[in-house]
């Protein structure tokens, strides 16, 4: 009865928090202290259940220091001007019948180099739906391309915090992760490409409006020396170089650019680096954003969400749950239960990162009784929680960058990849082929 009145309680935070538009922080400690109080009525001692919560936070200290260097990184790549070169040799490159095709190929790159789906969405993503408007291209469908791009970074990105964060609390390697990422992803994109490339020619645009590339060239100083920081930060990992220096890397490479290229004085770079890239023009203020402080809510979600996990495993709470689900799993199999639980979760959490803590919490002992190993858990949830947050309408995956966008749920037909992906995922699996590193049982 005390789980019962304590998921209640929950839950009800959660949802009060999403209908206000209060920080889902709040929601997160009211919740904790309900499963606190659950435990301790449960017959845990005080100490005891201090001890689970420090063993949860000590898994999720290790997610808290990538996504501070994120913060730091998202900045950097604004002020070094990196991101504006890619936006700047995209619009070059735009002909006619390729507009859609060039969107989604910059939208996937860029989300990938720097693990974001609401940064690309909010910055590259409002200015090619600006290009679209004036362009004579249909919104509804250069929305749902942008979407499909920057979820495929936001998925299985070196510098995702959604990866990161499905690494740790799997306890699997983040990089044999990416990389399984990366194979399974093949047939989805290769299939988005010829979508998008047919679409294209079907929706040419009739016009690139030049003053974009003006205004970035104003506002930015383009040169190849804004390359760096993405070479880092891709290249580097599959050298076998941590992916934390790997960002370290980008990072210096990106101050050492905005310093000595784009003229930018040590003193703003540091407030650029805590406080995020802010611009004095209105069409640089498209860059705004990143920084060390774009990163605190979701430390504190990532690091209060870990102390559930500490609870929930050492109390067994769980324990109901999981039998109906390892049902369920014999039933259907354990990714189709894991898309099913996925959308449940996600449909209540309307959040990512709550959604992959508790499906991992729910998940884990079905998978270990049927024979999956970790690397298989974390697999799944990336392409079951990860990629479908972004299709559940209320959901913030979903509703934020179309919010950015300025577009309605009409766009989401056309976000192929978001759909495509767990479906050829769990094809692949049924079908037993082995895309994935051999090392990795999967």
């Amino acid at each position: 009865m005390s789980l019962i009145i304590s998921s209640i309680v929950f839950i009800g935070a959660v949802i009060t928090c999403i209908l206000t538009g209060c920080t889902l922080v709040i929601g997160l400690v009211i919740g904790l202290a309900a499963y606190f109080v659950c435990a301790l009525v449960q017959g845990h001692d005080f100490r005891s259940v201090c001890a689970m919560c420090f063993k949860g936070l000590s898994t999720g200290m290790v997610v808290v220091e990538i996504l501070l260097i994120i913060g730091m990184l998202t900045g950097v790549w604004r002020s070094s001007g990196t991101i504006s070169f890619f936006v700047y040799y995209g619009i070059k490159l735009i002909t006619p019948g390729i507009f859609l095709l060039i969107t989604f190929l910059l939208t996937s790159f860029l989300s990938y180099a720097i693990g974001t789906s609401f940064g690309v969405a909010a910055t590259v993503g409002v200015i090619f739906m600006t290009l679209a408007r004036t362009g004579g291209v249909n919104e509804l469908i250069t929305a749902g391309v942008i979407m499909s791009g920057v979820y495929i970074g936001d998925r299985g990105s070196p510098a995702a915090s959604s990866a990161i964060l499905v690494a740790a609390v799997t306890g699997t390697e983040h990089m044999k992760n990416v990389r399984v990422m990366a194979k399974y992803a093949f047939i989805p994109f290769v299939a988005c490409l010829g979508a998008y490339a047919v679409m294209s020619m079907h929706n040419p645009i009739q016009q690139v409006d030049d003053s974009f590339l003006t205004r970035l060239s104003e506002q930015f100083v383009i040169s190849p020396w804004c390359l760096i920081p993405a070479v880092c930060m891709l290249v580097l990992p599959f050298f076998k170089v941590k992916v934390s220096w790997s960002m370290l890397a980008s990072i210096a490479s990106g101050m050492a650019i905005s310093i000595f290229v784009e003229h930018i004085s040590f003193k703003e770079l540091f407030y650029t680096m805590i406080l995020g890239y802010h611009s004095n023009t209105d069409f640089g203020s498209v860059f705004n954003g990143g920084g060390l402080v774009s990163m605190v809510e979701v430390v504190f979600i990532v690091g209060i969400s870990s102390i559930y996990s500490g609870i929930f495993e050492e109390t067994r709470m769980l324990e109901d749950f999981q039998s109906r689900i390892e049902i369920m799993v014999e039933k259907l199999g354990r990714f189709p239960s894991m898309v099913l639980v996925g959308l449940v979760l996600i449909a209540m959490f309307c959040n990512q990162t709550l959604a992959t803590i508790m499906g991992n919490d729910m998940m884990k002992r079905p998978y270990e009784l049927s024979g999956a190993s970790d690397y298989e858990l974390a697999s799944d949830i990336q392409n079951s929680i990860i990629i479908l947050s972004a299709a559940v309408p209320w959901s913030i995956a979903c509703s934020v960058p179309l919010s950015f966008m300025g577009v309605g749920l009409g766009a989401m037909k056309y976000a192929f990849f978001i759909f495509l992906m767990p479906l050829a995922y769990g094809f692949e699996k049924r079908a037993g082929w082995k895309f994935y590193d051999k090392k990795v049982d999967l």
